[in-house]
């Protein structure tokens, strides 16, 4: 059995996964192709398909014209290792797109990401309560995630 997300593009389907593979280490472009028939969504090779690989994850795209709109009912979530990971992350995708609270963000296509630390998973399931509480106590005041800060909030 295999799964596979996929996502629907109003359009530049490619430009979006083209940008995406470009910042996730260990991601590629499997394959783009147009159908070759008709379809609901418009004439022969104007629907496009594409397969893609986020680091370990596998993700279909198609470019058929609008349908729904991305929402936060589906968010792809990336755990850095490192500051520097989550602000190289941040900082690209934030670029044409929106900023939200505790590391969430839409990029420019309106795809919604969770750009977070490793290390919080850890810190939120704690055993003390005290410290978990203090971890995310500062996670909602943080847009973009600040490990250090979480690390000092844990520490009390």
């Amino acid at each position: 059995m295999r799964v596979t997300q996929n996502l629907w593009y109003e359009k530049d389907m490619e430009a979006a996964i083209g940008f995406y593979t470009s910042l996730i280490p260990g991601s590629s472009i499997d394959s783009v192709s147009s159908m070759p028939t008709d379809s609901p969504s418009g004439p022969a090779g104007s629907v496009k398909v594409a397969t893609f690989t986020l680091g370990d994850q596998r993700y279909m795209a198609i470019e058929a014209g609008p349908l729904d709109a991305f929402n936060h009912s589906f968010s792809i979530m990336v755990e850095c290792d490192t500051q520097a990971e989550i602000d190289r992350l941040w900082d690209a995708l934030r670029d044409g797109g929106q900023v939200e609270q505790c590391g969430w963000l839409k990029d420019r296509w309106g795809l919604s990401w969770q750009i977070a630390p490793k290390r919080l998973g850890e810190l939120m399931n704690d055993p003390d309560r005290a410290r978990a509480k203090r971890v995310a106590e500062a996670m909602l005041t943080m847009v973009k995630l600040d490990l250090a800060a979480l690390e000092k909030a844990a520490a009390g």
